[in-house]
């Protein structure tokens, strides 16, 4: 095999790869893969924004205080105080890179800050709601102005590599096994550290506001090599997307009901006056099983989003691009209400880390949806994911610059060319499977006897291998469909040992909270 040589590898084109890689180059040469095109990524869907501390009526303490709430119980606390600490710091090297969010009335104004459920005050900055793709633009311009980061395009991470540390003999991680989708195959990455940040698993479900490339690839990836993974019970599903939703859906960002937009049942009475004091910007696992109740009584297929309380042309200013696909849609929003349905959105778990980005296998590192930092809980409070992966790429940026002096130069470790181990089923079929058994036992609503057969359903999907040699696009989609399956099957596990209902997790058969036993978080290791 080819062999490429960093002193730290990265895996991901996202806002927290992206952000990493640009403060790392400037103590060591960084090697960047990315399975497809750079700007493929869920940070370039991020629609809502940036949430921190920036307007004159708010404080970290509130922003402390409204992430806790809606963590229901299992953030850390610590994690939390140095996100909404450091996160108007983070802002504004964003803003340093060129990235253009809006202003409250042109250029050198201050930032518009939009409000979205769960904040108390008004704290999301944004670039109308093409935020996250705004972002990208900014950090892969100055990626590219970067001599010491080299961003290869389609290639795929296949494994990690670990070695035994010189010193100590325990497993450390050092490289990759890494795929030339387009090209003659494999290739070997040695590297003195390797930092995820490949995003989450949203494909797992039927119905996603995720991109294709969201197949869950870094938890299994480190699960597979050693590192332990937390909290993966804790899947969000976001309340509003687009009706009929498909295996794309398309976001109606939080920031609509932020503005003053309602959900409605169809008699136009108030969907959420029922179900929580804070009405239609209660948090999101709320107004999402909501939805989900209301529909299983009615029979109906989709809520409504009654946005008529916001003035027309300030529709089409602040969100131009919901504006313009409901119009193709045949939606005459704001002037008509908005059919909404929830689809699976962000993982709040992942690999474990701590504050600094490590995980438990030494020279592995994380952040981003990939990770669990602590600071999401059991429900994400809406666009706090933006800002954790900036601010925890640059303190893992931080911590690894003074870790490399304790890593060893890349060596040569066992490798060799995987072999391909083959779904026995056809790709799509495999696709198609764990995509309902999750949608139908593992979703919003759970229950023991559902869980139960989900796992049977992937247990029997993980043994149904056959091994055979490939290389390119088709390689890549199978060993996509064992990560889809292995990742699968750990949500399933975690949701197993939660035998209660917090935040995202909903069983029917423990219906309430029990912090006597579970005010934990759930940790599972190879």
């Amino acid at each position: 095999m080819k062999t490429l040589e960093a002193d730290v590898l990265v895996v991901g084109s996202g806002i927290a790869g992206l952000t990493f890689a640009l403060k790392a180059s400037h103590y060591a040469e960084v090697l960047l893969l990315t399975k497809k095109d750079r700007v493929d990524s869920s940070t370039n869907w991020a629609q809502g924004g940036v949430a921190a501390v920036l307007g004159a009526d708010d404080s970290v303490s509130l922003h402390v205080g409204d992430t806790l709430t809606a963590g229901a119980g299992l953030c850390h606390r610590r994690a939390v105080e140095e996100l909404a600490r450091e996160g108007p710091e983070r802002v504004h090297e964003l803003l340093e890179w060129g990235v253009r969010f809006s202003r409250q009335e042109g250029p050198g104004t201050p930032l518009a800050l939009g409000r979205e459920a769960g904040h108390s005050r008004r704290r999301i900055a944004h670039a109308a709601d093409l935020t996250g793709r705004e972002i990208e633009r900014a950090l892969l311009a100055a990626v590219a102005a970067s001599p010491r980061i080299r961003l290869l395009e389609d290639h795929f991470v296949w494994r990690l590599l670990t070695t035994a540390h010189p010193m100590t003999l325990h497993p450390r991680c050092s490289g990759a096994i890494a795929l030339d989708v387009h090209g003659e195959g494999f290739l070997e990455v040695r590297a003195r550290a390797v930092f995820l940040a490949t995003g989450g698993c949203g494909r797992l479900y039927r119905h996603t506001t995720n991109p294709e490339i969201a197949t869950g690839d870094g938890i299994a990836l480190g699960y597979e090599a050693g590192a332990a993974v937390a909290n993966l019970e804790f899947v969000q599903f976001h309340p509003t997307a687009l009706y009929p939703a498909g295996s794309s859906a398309f976001l109606i960002s939080e920031a609509v009901r932020g503005e003053g937009a309602i959900l409605r049942r169809p008699d136009g009475t108030s969907l959420m006056d029922d179900y929580h004091p804070a009405g239609s910007l209660a948090p999101r696992d709320v107004v999402a099983r909501a939805i989900l109740a209301e529909l299983s009584n009615s029979g109906d297929e989709y809520a409504f989003l009654d946005a008529s309380a916001i003035e027309p042309s300030r529709f089409a200013e602040r969100f131009p691009t919901i504006h313009a696909t409901c119009r193709e849609r045949g939606i005459d929003a704001p002037s008509e209400p908005i059919p909404v349905v929830p689809a699976a959105h962000y993982q709040c778990g992942g690999l474990l880390t701590d504050w600094d980005g490590r995980t438990s296998l030494p020279g592995l590192y994380a952040a981003g949806e990939v990770a669990c930092t602590g600071v999401h809980g059991a429900n994400r409070l809406a666009s706090n994911s933006l800002l954790e992966a900036v601010v925890f790429a640059h303190r893992t940026a931080h911590r690894l610059r003074t870790d490399l002096v304790g890593l060893p130069e890349p060596g040569a470790p066992p490798s060799g060319e995987p072999p391909l181990k083959r779904l026995g089923e056809p790709p799509e079929e495999i696709d198609q499977i764990v995509r309902s058994v999750m949608w139908d036992h593992v979703g919003l609503v759970r229950s023991d006897s559902g869980l139960v057969k989900a796992r049977q359903a992937l247990d029997d999907l993980a043994t149904r291998r056959l091994t055979i040699p490939s290389i390119g696009p088709a390689a890549m989609r199978t060993r996509e469909l064992e990560f889809l399956v292995l990742v699968a099957s750990l949500i399933v596990r975690s949701a197993q040992r939660r035998l209660e209902s917090r935040g995202l997790h909903f069983n029917e058969d423990h219906r309430y909270r029990d912090s006597e036993h579970f005010l934990r978080d759930t940790v599972l290791a190879r």
